[in-house]
């Protein structure tokens, strides 16, 4: 009987290698090269660190209390992907769109989908503190044509720097947030009050760990988009305040030129700001 052929011994060069052969191999699930890749990355990263088995501990340690941190109102998962870097790079990646067309950003940790319709012209701070800000916008192709109909879902942190959902107790639910129809021309109309930047939440493990390492932690002030139109690739997006003076050292990588804005003041106590958002219509899904 002709034996098999002998088996890999498992070793700091060859650990990777021995994982991925024992992956079921398929041409239809992208599962196993995932995993391969990912194995491969992560056993480079020990051969080359070079932890100890209480460092190693510490890693699992650091992991475990992500998860017991997450529940339904706050995603400390999601928050670890967006400081690292990981929740951008996966947008840039893919969502690539003509120059003129509004990019994309990352949705962030406090986004709501459960957020209830306001009329245009409805005022989203739900308990009126801060100083007033009145937002005027327009949805439009890259023809500058008008898309009516779309929905904008609309959220922001308070004057303080603090979402909703971080602040149950103190705050109106759905403070802050709307949801919104643009009319046949593409616009759409609403107050809330002017947004404050804000330091990313540090009392998780994920904003332990990066504070700790020297990391910034900052988030210039911004209002959040996403827009939705039939035809259309879907919106997720920030508009910063152009004043603020954290808008280059933003914790997720988010800040580009095209989403700065001029906040402009209109009394005391009260802004105005300008936003035009441009669409661009869904690509045609070749095949069967």
């Amino acid at each position: 009987m002709t034996p098999g052929p002998m088996a890999l011994n498992f070793s700091e060069t060859t650990s990777s290698e021995i994982f991925a052969q024992r992956l079921l191999q398929s041409n239809d699930d992208i599962l196993p090269q995932v995993l391969a890749v990912a194995v491969a990355h992560l056993h480079a990263i020990i051969r080359e660190l070079r932890p100890t088995q209480a460092d190693w501990r510490k890693v699992i340690e650091f992991l475990t209390d992500v998860g017991h941190a997450s529940d339904e109102r706050r995603q400390e998962w999601v928050l670890l992907s967006d400081l690292l870097g990981a929740s951008a790079l996966v947008e840039e990646i893919n969502s690539r769109r003509p120059k003129t067309a509004t990019p994309n950003t990352v949705r962030g940790p406090f986004f709501r989908a459960d957020v209830p319709q306001v009329a245009s012209g409805g005022n989203i701070s739900l308990d009126g503190v801060g100083e007033k800000l009145e937002v005027i916008g327009r949805v439009q192709d890259l023809d500058g044509d008008p898309v009516a109909g779309a929905e904008i879902i609309t959220w922001q942190a308070n004057a303080q720097g603090f979402y909703e959902n971080q602040q149950p107790d103190l705050q109106p639910e759905f403070n802050l947030r709307g949801r919104f129809k643009t009319d046949d021309d593409g616009r759409f109309h609403y107050w809330t009050i002017k947004p404050c930047g804000y330091g990313v939440p540090d009392d998780g493990p994920v904003g332990k760990l990066l504070r700790q390492a020297g990391y910034p932690l900052s988030r210039p002030a911004h209002l959040q988009f996403m827009i939705n139109a039939p035809g259309f690739e879907t919106i997720t997006t920030h508009i910063y305040d152009g004043s603020d003076p954290h808008l280059a050292e933003d914790a997720i990588f988010s800040v580009k030129p095209e989403l700065v804005r001029t906040f402009e003041r209109q009394g005391e106590g009260s802004w105005r700001v300008d936003l035009t958002f441009v669409m661009v219509r869904a690509r045609q899904r070749t095949g069967a």
